[in-house]
């Protein structure tokens, strides 16, 4: 995220919890809501269900807002809040998450992620989400956070609420599986 992006999101964030502007609730849903429908999408892979997952995240963050609530971070709040509606969404229907991913999912990454279209441009894309599929969900969460939503690991760590250290060994230790089990195939 560029500096004036960054700054742009502290001033809004500031008019949103000082003053419960909903008009700064706007922008920032404006500046997030692909991100989160992205996370949200990748993990729950149906189109309806990540656009109601989407929109209870927003509906849980102007709330948790609204009550006064400290916000030091706003994407790291919705995120920790879209990693929890997913949850919660699983223990709801008492499923596991399909291992099925459409080719809408492959355009949504390569519109948005650079990391993604650069492997893209590599015929690499399909083979890593089935090799990113066999993966635990913690492994394969903390990759997407890092490559394709393209987040630091202060961000990271901050959404799995978790140290930097842990989340680098996390991520170390994805990679490593992901290697293998990529040179299985």
């Amino acid at each position: 995220m560029s500096v004036e992006s960054q700054i742009k999101e502290k001033w809004l964030l500031y008019q949103l919890v000082s003053k419960k502007d909903s008009n700064a609730f706007g922008e920032l849903y404006d500046m997030y809501a692909p991100r989160i429908y992205r996370f949200i999408y990748f993990k729950v892979s149906s189109v309806s269900d990540a656009e109601d997952l989407t929109a209870e995240v927003f509906l849980k963050t102007w709330e948790y807002v609204s009550e006064g609530k400290e916000v030091k971070h706003f994407a790291g709040l919705l995120y920790r809040i879209a990693r929890n509606r997913v949850i919660d969404f699983y223990r709801h229907r008492s499923t596991q998450p399909t291992q099925e991913i459409d080719e809408t999912i492959l355009e949504k990454i390569s519109d948005q992620g650079m990391a993604a279209k650069k492997m893209q441009e590599a015929n690499e894309v399909q083979g890593v989400i089935k090799n990113l599929q066999k993966l635990k969900d913690e492994y394969r969460e903390v990759i997407t956070l890092r490559f394709i939503d393209e987040l630091s690991m202060g961000e990271i760590a901050e959404i799995l609420q978790k140290s930097q250290i842990s989340v680098r060994v996390l991520l170390h230790r994805a990679l490593k599986t992901l290697k293998k089990v990529s040179e299985k195939n």
